[in-house]
């Protein structure tokens, strides 16, 4: 069985579930599936890449928005192969995630793969287009831009963010100015910032706001299958 590290949560998940015992490794971050047993090396921007060498994987899983190039570079240097995804809409997921897997010695593709992009195929066209600034951190504010996974995924659910055709992929934007762009509602992730019910709300009072679980926003894994239910009950109910 290949032997592998992965410095992203979602491709954790995906090798985990499909690939019991493949992972040597993990980041603290690495929280799903829940009571995974394996090494801790670190976050995603800052793994021990000494601890992952002397792990001897065959094989570390990357992503190109996540982890740091110098630390991926550092792993190589000594002799470490290293894949590195690119993801920025879901069918690229899609084809990431299959990719990833075979390498991970997948010997065909699992059925959650099949059942997540048969759900994202299946969705109807929304009967309406709304409109949203969607936060991913605070203090400063930040908000989705252009060219990026989770605006993706909004899309393709109806619904629009403001910035998409911003410079930045993650510009910081000040939020009187987010406010004064009136979108139709804000949607709140839980991550990478934790934004509550009591932390980011009260910042835009008089718009609607949707929180929303990041995982099913900004992972891409098992997560996909059920990604367009959960997210559309939540942004639902911002409107009732």
């Amino acid at each position: 069985m290949t032997r592998v590290v992965s410095l992203v949560p979602s491709l954790t998940e995906a090798v985990a579930v499909t690939l019991p015992g493949a992972l040597a490794g993990a980041t603290d971050w690495c929280a799903r599936p829940a009571g995974l047993d394996v090494v801790r090396v670190g976050g995603t921007k800052n793994p021990r890449t000494g601890e992952i060498a002397a792990l001897a994987p065959d094989l570390v899983i990357a992503n190109e928005e996540e982890n740091r190039p110098a630390d991926l570079d550092a792993l190589r240097a000594v002799g470490v192969e290293v894949l590195v995804t690119e993801v920025r809409d879901v069918p690229q997921a899609f084809r990431e995630l299959a990719r990833v897997l075979a390498a991970c010695g997948a010997a065909a593709r699992p059925r959650w793969l099949d059942e997540a992009e048969a759900a994202w195929s299946a969705l109807p066209v929304p009967e309406r287009r709304t409109t949203a600034v969607v936060p991913v951190w605070r203090r400063p504010w930040m908000v989705l831009g252009r060219d990026t996974f989770a605006g993706d995924v909004l899309a393709r659910l109806g619904v629009d963010h403001l910035y998409a055709r911003h410079a930045e992929r993650y510009p910081r934007v000040p939020v009187e100015e987010l406010r004064a762009a009136a979108p139709d509602v804000v949607v709140l992730p839980d991550e990478p910032y934790r934004f509550t019910a009591a932390d980011g709300p009260e910042a835009f009072a008089g718009l609607p706001c949707a929180l929303v679980s990041g995982r099913h926003l900004t992972w891409y894994g098992p997560s996909l299958a059920e990604a367009p239910r959960v997210l559309g009950e939540a942004l639902r109910a911002a409107h009732r």
